[in-house]
């Protein structure tokens, strides 16, 4: 089901026809249900799991909770598959925008983890569809290849951006 929906979303965000809600939700709620649907995994691969909110972010937000929670989850899930002990860590910063009559925020959202590292060339593959960092992670961690294009496109669609950094040996 899950493989099917994420094919069914990388449809529409093609087709142009991915729309997204813009409703006021509590940013502090739509981490936490999020870390919900991961803690599981963590727990039963011993790897700490943590966030930390931004005291200066807004406490409600306006923006689309659904598609937000789905990003957070595939990165948090990423995290995890390729995590062997350690802890996986998101970081929610807020940044205060100046915009006359309006409270606005620019929010960025890291996930830092001590799982294995990627080389140059597979960080260029890394946010492509269908796209495996190469067959052996396919083997071993199974996957369609979609989720981190799906997340990509998503925080694009929402005035974001996304992209990876990696300080690990690679494979290690």
């Amino acid at each position: 089901l899950s493989i099917i929906n994420d094919i069914l979303d990388f449809s529409k965000i093609e087709a142009g026809k991915m729309d997204l809600e813009e409703q006021a939700f509590d940013l502090r709620e739509c981490i936490e249900s999020a870390f919900d649907l991961v803690t599981t995994t963590a727990n039963q691969k011993g790897i700490d799991l943590a966030y930390l909110l931004d005291p200066g972010a807004p406490p409600v937000i306006i923006s689309d909770s659904t598609r937000l929670r789905q990003i957070l989850l595939n990165l948090l899930s990423n995290s995890l598959k390729f995590t062997h002990e350690g802890e996986v860590v998101l970081t929610v910063g807020a940044e205060k925008i100046d915009r006359p009559g309006e409270k606005a925020y620019r929010l960025q959202f890291a996930v830092r983890d001590s799982g294995i590292g990627i080389t140059v060339e597979q960080m260029g593959r890394l946010f492509r569809s269908f796209s495996q960092l190469d067959a052996s992670t396919t083997r071993q961690f199974g996957g369609t290849g979609l989720g981190l294009a799906i997340s990509k496109r998503l925080a694009e669609l929402m005035g974001g951006n996304m992209w990876v950094e990696s300080e690990g040996v690679p494979g290690k």
